[in-house]
């Protein structure tokens, strides 16, 4: 009989490497880079700059243990981990290495890498059996408790030797999912840790769980054992129900910081009409557009890419992108964005730019580095753990045996004392968590942070920059003033203007929409709408036109005033002419008259500097009170 003379051991661990390096080997195909990697110069395309997200990282020690499987492999320049937000950027020579050698060697580290790309399903998964594990601790943490209360509150001798045996094994029990289940995550992180030889948060926590459930259950079995006489059970999953707790909040601070990138990342359509040599059109993957493809967008849609328009007129929402509060018009050779919307009408457009060579490809890419981003303080935090855990772990080694001649069941819950206190971690996790917390909840709002050590830097600021259109205003136009005919009361005016500008997707008509918010319309037909100047209607009042002056065949003289320039207006007519006349604004937010005054009070300078017309942004600044505009 032929012997293995690897042994069993030393087979089962290459059949486990074969099984990882084969999951990984599709990301070796050069197509599939685009999903998460982009050259780092355009002149060398053999360096790639790759994202992937890291589940299992719960410290700054985590960090820098992934960081520096990163770097042992070769081909890879540079690597920056961020394990709050559990992302990592990886600079990497094509020449070299492949992706799966990258994700192998974060996977041996004891650590689950994933592209990142769409990882909505893979947080949720792991949510969910983080909510499950919290359950069972919680649910057993209170059965537990109360079969310890008696003891706490009973003098000596009310509780028999039987009845505190009975509620000692009763415990014991419930103690046993907390451990097999609830506490998985501690035990294979630190089993992680001792097979790589390193320290990290897990190391004492299962150090801390496992040496608390040995002494509680020693004392159960035998309670004249030489392990002592108290148990602890309640305190155990007291402890691993709170640290689950921290661990549920902490994931779902990462998993809305990053859904706060996804979002943004998925502001372009999946995909889009592609127009074939014969003319027709074939529903195809923005990431299969190339440079001189026309495409057909329809409204409603975002632009694929960035290019020019070659058929069709409309508008479009670039407020993401430039700041503009309003849509702006688009014609025959105007240049699209890639991320705006296409507002009013079905066009056609030749790309120009894809991928990473677009303006919205830059902002996607600004946001995923803030999410690696490490701040001064985080920088200092992940140099202090891997030496602040040593010298825990030292120093609940030294509790035990400065403890161990008097008394062995207290110099091991010593131990755990130390153990616990300082499991947290706060050192290295709460400094970077913090800050992509806020990061995170800024991105929301429509606000990209660009560097996190901006964070540290804000306390010495001493001048405000606000932009317009979203701070000082609200993100809608609305209706300020409405003039009408006499026979026309300006409430059914709006009504009808309004039952017409549901068929419309444009802002103003959606002002008009806003402003009625009422169930019962007009009752209209055939409405027809003309990219850049109105809508047209059959209605109770005849043939009516919504728009422009010129749309509605009226001429209006009005002197131009910086009053006016943040106003437009909006007329209403029939075959008899005029009917109607709204006058709409950018609404300012209630607060920031209030805002601004209060920073001028406390002598900062203040700043707007906006993207928007130099005559509508000056019209906000006079309102609420900023005299430098940019």
């Amino acid at each position: 009989m032929q012997t293995n003379p690897l042994g069993d051991d030393a087979t089962s661990s290459i059949t486990q490497n074969t099984q990882d390096e084969n999951s990984w080997i599709a990301l070796d195909d050069p197509a599939e880079w685009a999903t998460f990697s982009d050259p780092v110069t355009a002149e060398n395309t053999q360096l790639l700059e790759s994202r992937i997200a890291i589940e299992g990282m719960h410290c700054a020690a985590c960090g820098f243990n992934v960081e520096r499987a990163l770097k042992s492999v070769v081909g890879v320049v540079s690597a920056e981990v961020n394990a709050s937000s559990g992302r990592a950027r990886v600079v990497w020579s094509s020449n070299k290495t492949k992706p799966s050698a990258i994700m192998l060697a974060v996977s041996r580290a004891g650590y689950q890498p994933f592209p990142q790309t769409n990882t909505d399903h893979i947080r949720r998964k792991q949510q969910r059996l983080l909510l499950w594990r919290l359950l069972v601790a919680g649910f057993c943490m209170m059965q537990v408790m109360m079969y310890a209360y008696p003891a706490y509150i009973s003098k000596i001798g009310e509780i028999t030797g039987d009845a505190e045996h009975l509620l000692r094994w009763a415990s014991w029990v419930l103690t046993l999912p907390v451990i097999l289940f609830s506490s998985g995550p501690f035990f294979s992180s630190a089993l992680n840790d001792l097979k790589q030889r390193r320290v990290s948060m897990d190391l004492p926590v299962a150090l801390g769980i496992l040496i608390t459930f040995c002494v509680s259950s020693a004392a159960t079995f035998d309670a004249s054992g030489w392990w002592g006489q108290e148990v602890y059970f309640d305190s155990l999953t007291m402890f691993v129900f709170f640290l689950l707790t921290g661990r549920w909040f902490e994931s779902r601070m990462r998993n809305r910081t990053a859904g706060s990138l996804d979002l943004l990342m998925r502001r372009l359509p999946a995909s889009v009409e592609r127009k074939n040599a014969d003319g027709s059109y074939l529903r195809v993957g923005v990431r299969n557009l190339q440079v001189d493809d026309v495409v057909r967008i329809f409204p409603g849609e975002a632009f694929p890419a960035d290019g020019q328009i070659i058929t069709g007129e409309t508008t479009a929402d670039e407020a993401l992108l430039t700041g503009e509060s309003m849509p702006v018009s688009k014609s025959f050779g105007a240049q699209v964005i890639a991320g705006s919307h296409n507002v009013s009408a079905t066009v056609e457009m030749r790309i120009e730019h894809v991928g990473a060579g677009t303006q919205y490809a830059q902002i996607v890419a600004l946001m995923e580095r803030v999410s690696v981003d490490k701040p001064r303080l985080a920088m200092m935090a992940d140099r202090i753990a891997k030496p602040f855990l040593l010298f825990v772990l030292l120093a609940a080694l030294g509790s035990v045996l400065l403890l161990w001649h008097v008394d062995h069941g207290q110099a091991l819950m010593a131990a755990v004392a130390v153990l616990v206190v300082t499991c947290p971690c706060a050192l290295s996790l709460a400094t970077p968590a913090a800050m992509l917390t806020s990061a995170g909840a800024l991105a929301r709002k429509g606000v990209l942070v660009r560097q996190l050590q901006a964070m540290e830097a804000i306390a010495t600021v001493d001048t405000i920059i606000f932009d317009k259109t979203g701070t000082l205003t609200n993100d809608r136009i609305k209706v300020a003033t409405i003039s009408t005919i006499d026979h026309l009361t300006q409430n059914t005016a709006l009504q009808l203007a309004a039952s017409i500008a549901t068929h419309s997707l444009h802002p103003v008509s959606r002002a008009l929409v806003n402003a009625w918010n009422q169930a019962d319309y007009t009752v209209i037909s055939n409405v027809k709408e003309i990219s850049g100047f109105g809508l047209i209607a059959n209605t109770p009042l005849g043939e009516v036109k919504l728009g422009s002056a010129k749309h509605c065949g009226l001429v209006i003289e009005q002197p131009p005033s910086v009053e006016s320039a943040k106003t437009m207006q909006l007329f209403m007519s029939n075959a008899q002419g005029w009917l109607a006349t709204f006058t709409l604004q950018e609404e300012v937010r209630e607060d920031a008259k209030a805002t601004v005054q209060a920073l001028l009070k406390k002598g900062y300078q203040v700043v707007m500097l906006s993207g928007d017309r130099l005559s509508a942004a000056e019209a906000v600044a006079n309102h609420v009170g900023i005299s430098h505009v940019v």
